[in-house]
């Protein structure tokens, strides 16, 4: 948990090709989060860098301000930009990043990031249409292209367009907590937590026409966390087969629906360890798991800590 007393610099590089809708979600996300970031925006030169789109964008910074970064976001480029080697000024200027800054690559930047070092030995994420191409030149890497984001000691890669809004406020949930992060969630009117494991690629996630939808019983299967869900219990639920809902669900989802089912328990069970008293056990019962012992295996398979450890890095800053 950081400092909520101090402004944290997120400085962003922009680089030719740059998409800018992925080149607008540091300052979108953070910038609405009570103050408590900087958002600047710098190139490798100083000058201005040919968007994907057909216009230039104009920064107001040279790579210098990188050396001051808390965190910095390489921002992702098209392919006819992603660069197979890196030229010296971009060398240059990743150099200047502090070594105990947090580094973040939304979408095809991990190539960047990978290209410079800063994955050798990690696991890591990037869009899925390049990933083989990413394997081939980066065999070094630990490379898993089915998740919205990988969060790695000081080292964050995302994968395409919005993930990039995920790991933006997964960053702000790490730092000040989930109450804020869904604060912000709510003013820029999106999801307020997807959770890196969920899947990247969604191969159908309109139902076809006239097809039955599993949305109804995603939203049912919510509001009953605490009770144990049964795949016969929710397709009963959607009036569907338990082959159809199971494929439909996954599908429409990107997983199986007992997947689905331990990310909800666990984003739920993260809510009330941030913001209530509750035992784990009582918490592991409100949201559907059978023991504090299920809920501290599943805790720790999704974020690597304990419960415990958890909620004290949360109680910490208030």
């Amino acid at each position: 948990m950081r400092d909520e007393r101090r402004v944290e610099r997120v400085v962003v590089l922009a680089l030719d090709g740059v998409y800018p809708f992925e080149l607008g979600i540091p300052s979108r996300i953070f910038g609405a989060a009570d103050g408590l970031y900087e958002v600047l925006t710098c190139s490798v030169d100083g000058r201005p860098v040919r968007s994907n789109a057909d216009f230039t964008i104009g920064v107001e910074h040279g790579p210098e301000i990188l050396a001051t970064a808390d965190t910095v976001v390489v921002a992702s480029m098209a392919a006819p930009y992603i660069p197979l080697e890196l030229s010296a000024e971009l060398t240059a200027a990743l150099a200047l990043i502090r070594p105990d800054a947090r580094v973040v690559s939304i979408c095809t930047a991990a190539f960047v990031l990978a290209a410079a070092g800063f994955l050798d030995g990690r696991r890591a994420t990037t869009h899925w249409q390049v990933t083989e191409h990413f394997r081939r030149r980066h065999p070094q890497v630990e490379l898993d292209p089915d998740v919205l984001f990988v969060h790695d000691g000081r080292i964050l890669t995302s994968a395409g367009a919005a993930s990039g809004v995920d790991v933006c406020l997964h960053i702000v949930r790490t730092d000040h907590g989930g109450a804020l992060a869904n604060k912000v969630a709510r003013r820029c009117v999106v999801p307020p937590f997807r959770d890196g494991g969920q899947a990247q690629y969604i191969e159908q996630p309109v139902p076809e026409s006239g097809a039955a939808s599993t949305a109804a019983t995603r939203a049912w299967a919510m509001e009953h966390l605490g009770e144990p869900l049964t795949l016969t219990e929710l397709a009963a639920h959607a009036r569907m087969s338990l082959r159809t809902f199971a494929r439909r669900f996954n599908d429409e989802v990107g997983m199986s629906p007992g997947r689905w089912l331990i990310q909800q328990r666990v984003a739920r069970a993260r809510q009330l360890l941030e913001s209530s008293d509750l035992s784990v056990d009582q918490i592991a019962g409100r949201v559907g798991f059978a023991t504090g012992a299920s809920l501290r295996q599943h805790l720790h398979t999704a974020i690597g800590v304990s419960p415990q450890a958890y909620r004290r890095t949360f109680q910490a800053a208030h």
